[in-house]
């Protein structure tokens, strides 16, 4: 009886083997088509995200005002600090000197401690 049941299964593995050849998977090619504009968006989307200029957060403004004197203020900002980014951003009519792109309150809070020693008037604002 053993060799009966050994001899079906032997027989079966043989069957299965000889039959496999036939047997193949099914193969596909992907294609894919994007617009050519993606990658220029997804970078100006990094340059973006970089500047912190997509999400809500603090930046501390050392000035408002003219143009020349917004200028000397960011060269003098600079010449002092180096940790923080700052930038000029122009808000009809006058310029305004941003420094920094804070996620936190705290973290403004902090910066804003340090560099009120040499801007006495920056205060924090809650950017939109």
């Amino acid at each position: 009886m053993k060799l009966n049941v050994i001899a079906k299964l032997l027989l079966i593995s043989i069957l299965l083997i000889v039959f496999s050849e036939n047997i193949s998977a099914q193969s596909a090619t992907v294609t894919i088509k994007e617009d050519s504009k993606i990658p220029q968006l997804l970078e100006l989307k990094k340059q973006l995200e970089k500047e912190n200029k997509l999400s809500d957060g603090y930046t501390i403004q050392l000035y408002y005002g003219e143009l020349n004197q917004a200028n000397s203020t960011i060269k003098k900002y600079r010449n002092s600090y180096g940790a923080w980014p700052a930038s000029i951003e122009y808000e009809t009519p006058n310029y305004k000197v941003w420094v920094g792109n804070y996620s936190s309150r705290l973290e403004a809070d902090r910066a804003l401690l340090d560099i009120q020693r040499v801007f006495g008037s920056a205060f924090i604002l809650k950017r939109k």
